[in-house]
């Protein structure tokens, strides 16, 4: 079939029954797919595997060395396609960043509709991945592509660790700080582009932070008072703490006035708008859930939100958190917050 010319091609979130992160599984629905699946705990020189439902697969190599190994993509966010191969490319690129790790290539992973997009706009989604990947030290070396019925982007990507060094989330310790690198409110203002209703100073922002690669991680690595991390993306703030209270064996309490919010997302999630995935998100997590009971709908949507490129939830000592923060903002992350802390108890979080 013959492609479109490029005036006649549909915007690229019309092409895409969801955008982002947003299209995850749902955190239930996952565990309950990979229950039966074997892992391979025999394997001595394999440090993280799926068991804790870590952001990536780390094998050791050498006594300090070892190979950070994930992969992640996703349909579009934005229409621009350039922003959409920088924002998927940097999403990928996280996980690395969010076990400690500093990546050193990737590979492509490409699904277009050839009969509705054109070779100018596909090329700009890889001109923007390749964008960021050069940016962080990380070529893409090759990949994979496919005819699809929706634009898919992303990245398998490598990247090498201290083995003494690698930031799992289930190292966290009781009394930890909890830290979060980048405001929560992405989901809201993709559905606000989507609905056409998002103005030009916040799309900015949205892109910007999207953007913003997460290395901070490989800073954070080095300080001994970090115990734990892992970035937020598609479950939500409440879902991946949620992991990391269920892997180290905590319970989280969070002030739900301390954690940074995009104002505009605020606004939005005020007139209504939400993405279906946070109502999703809320139900995998809800009976783990404290919450008051004047907490928001809204302000539930907002801590429910999937974040696609969001930050790093990093679980640290006290007397460490200063230099935590001033890691996060020496990296560009000027807006990350103590958002709560971790203590003795089942896993579940109170939100206060």
């Amino acid at each position: 079939m013959t492609a479109p010319e490029s005036g006649e091609e549909p915007c690229l979130t019309a092409l895409a029954h969801g955008g982002g992160c947003g299209c995850k599984l749902a955190p239930d629905v996952l565990r309950e797919l990979l229950s039966e699946a074997p892992l391979a705990s025999g394997e001595t020189a394999l440090l993280v595997d799926a068991a804790t439902s870590d952001d990536a697969a780390v094998y050791r190599l050498t006594d300090d060395l070892a190979l950070v190994a994930t992969t992640d993509f996703f349909t579009p966010i934005v229409d621009d396609p350039y922003d959409f191969g920088r924002i998927a490319a940097t999403n990928a690129l996280s996980d690395v960043y969010a076990m400690g790790g500093r990546p050193i290539f990737a590979l492509a992973l490409v699904g277009m509709p050839i009969d509705k997009l054109g070779a100018p706009t596909i090329r700009k989604i890889l001109a923007g991945g390749r964008a960021v990947c050069d940016a962080a030290g990380a070529p893409i070396a090759g990949g994979h592509s496919i005819d699809a019925a929706e634009p898919i982007y992303g990245l398998a990507a490598l990247g090498l660790v201290n083995p003494k060094r690698i930031l799992r989330n289930s190292g966290a310790r009781a009394d930890d700080a909890l830290v979060l690198g980048k405001p929560l409110g992405i989901g809201i203002l993709s559905a606000a582009l989507k609905r056409g209703v998002l103005d030009a100073d916040s799309y900015r922002l949205m892109i910007e932070s999207t953007t913003r690669l997460n290395t901070p991680g490989v800073d954070l690595a080095s300080v001994e008072g970090v115990h734990a991390a892992t970035d937020v993306t598609g479950f939500g703030l409440l879902g991946h703490l949620l992991e990391i209270c269920r892997a180290s064996g905590l319970a989280a309490e969070i002030d739900s006035s301390s954690a940074p919010v995009f104002p505009a997302a605020r606004a939005l999630a005020d007139t209504g708008v939400r993405t279906g995935a946070s109502a999703r998100n809320w139900r995998s997590v809800a009976e783990a859930v404290d919450a008051p009971a004047h907490w928001a709908e809204v302000e539930r949507d907002l801590f429910c939100d999937p974040q696609t490129s969001g930050g790093l939830l990093v679980a640290c000592a006290p007397e460490s958190v200063e230099t935590v923060l001033e890691i996060f903002a020496r990296h560009g992350h000027g807006d990350a917050a103590i958002i709560g802390r971790l203590a003795q108890g089942a896993p579940q979080i109170a939100v206060r």
